[in-house]
């Protein structure tokens, strides 16, 4: 069931975004649903983003996947018309941006939504305190009030002790929490993160997933994150959408995407995810056979299956998996072994 616009923190509606001399006439005409290939053969024109339709929840991670050229980054910087749509409708906070004038724009970018991009895009001749004043110095904010505020966010993500250094003088990851924590100051409803951790080497990768994470836990904000990487989306993602050639090709949690991809493109995607790190009990449990017995132990149904495996192998009893104060079915140490052998018993609980 899809949130009403105005409940939504961002709510996407029939999104268009076709470059090209002639995209206006392929918009109107069915050669807006050819395969790319041919479409770019008959008309000169790219359709980056193909009629997308979404809803992201107040205080949400939606992560939007997809590999390079898939329309990913594209569908991102139309939220806000850093790249102007061709068509739909697009809402932040319930207000339609489509027919926002230039001037409410501005003030949406200024206020309502911040973003955070791949290459940091600090100012290296500003310290980092003014770099992360930066949108407060641009909204009017005396100076007093605005280093008050860096210095504030500065603590938050981890930077103390660095207001009066320069980028230059930074780590890569430092810098990145710079951009974080500029993005923070002017305490926005909306960040937008547009493969944010993509140049940075793998374990401070990780150490800033961990951050978004964190941050997430104690502000609270809506976030929208691009990647190309599945397991930064898994790890990041409330719900994911899977993007291809400019379309979303599923839209779920990320047990959902393991336990019942699509289509082939995300099984493929999602082969190598080892699966008892993601699905819960809900996609192996059945119901209990006449004379089993139902005193074993209980787990939640939202009990990751690898985590189901230390209290299977301490009782000899099924665990019962419960859903809420309700039996939801059994699981005994055959169903895991056949689950974690590879024999797919999904079917009983995804059917």
């Amino acid at each position: 069931m899809r949130d009403s616009p105005d409940s939504a923190a961002i709510s996407v509606e029939g999104l268009w975004k076709i470059f090209g001399s002639r995209a206006q006439k392929v918009l109107d005409s069915e050669d807006r649903h050819l395969e790319p290939a041919a479409l770019r053969e008959r008309t000169g024109c790219t359709a980056a983003v193909r009629d997308v339709s979404f809803e992201v929840r107040p205080g949400e991670v939606f992560v939007v996947m997809g590999l390079s050229g898939s329309g990913k980054s594209t569908l991102v910087r139309c939220l806000t018309r850093l790249v102007e749509p061709s068509a739909g409708e697009i809402r932040i906070g319930g207000e339609d941006v489509g027919r926002a004038s230039p001037a409410r724009l501005r003030e949406l970018r200024r206020h309502q939504v911040s973003m955070v991009f791949q290459h940091f895009g600090l100012l290296p001749h500003r310290k980092v305190v003014d770099n992360v004043a930066y949108g407060l110095e641009i909204q009017g904010t005396a100076k007093a009030a605005r280093h008050a505020r860096a210095a504030e966010i500065l603590s938050l993500v981890g930077l103390d002790g660095h207001a009066d250094a320069y980028p230059d003088q930074l780590s890569g990851g430092m810098q990145q929490r710079v951009g974080l924590a500029r993005a923070l100051a002017v305490d926005p409803q909306v960040m937008l993160f547009d493969e944010p951790f993509s140049a940075l080497d793998p374990l401070i990768r990780r150490d800033m997933q961990a951050e978004v994470i964190r941050l997430h836990r104690e502000v609270g904000k809506t976030m929208v994150f691009i990647t190309h990487d599945l397991s930064e989306a898994l790890k990041l993602g409330e719900r994911i959408a899977i993007m291809r050639d400019g379309s979303i090709v599923q839209l779920g949690t990320a047990e959902e995407l393991v336990g019942a991809p699509a289509d082939d493109y995300v099984a493929d995607f999602v082969r190598d995810v080892p699966r008892s790190h993601v699905l819960t009990l809900r996609w192996i449990l059945r119901s209990p056979e006449p004379g089993e017995p139902l005193d074993g132990p209980q787990l939640p149904v939202t009990t990751l299956i690898k985590d189901a495996i230390a209290a299977a192998s301490a009782s000899s009893r099924p665990i019962r998996v419960m859903d809420g104060d309700e039996l939801a079915g059994v699981v005994d140490r055959v169903d895991l072994l056949s689950f974690l052998a590879g024999q797919d018993t999904a079917a009983r609980a995804g059917a």
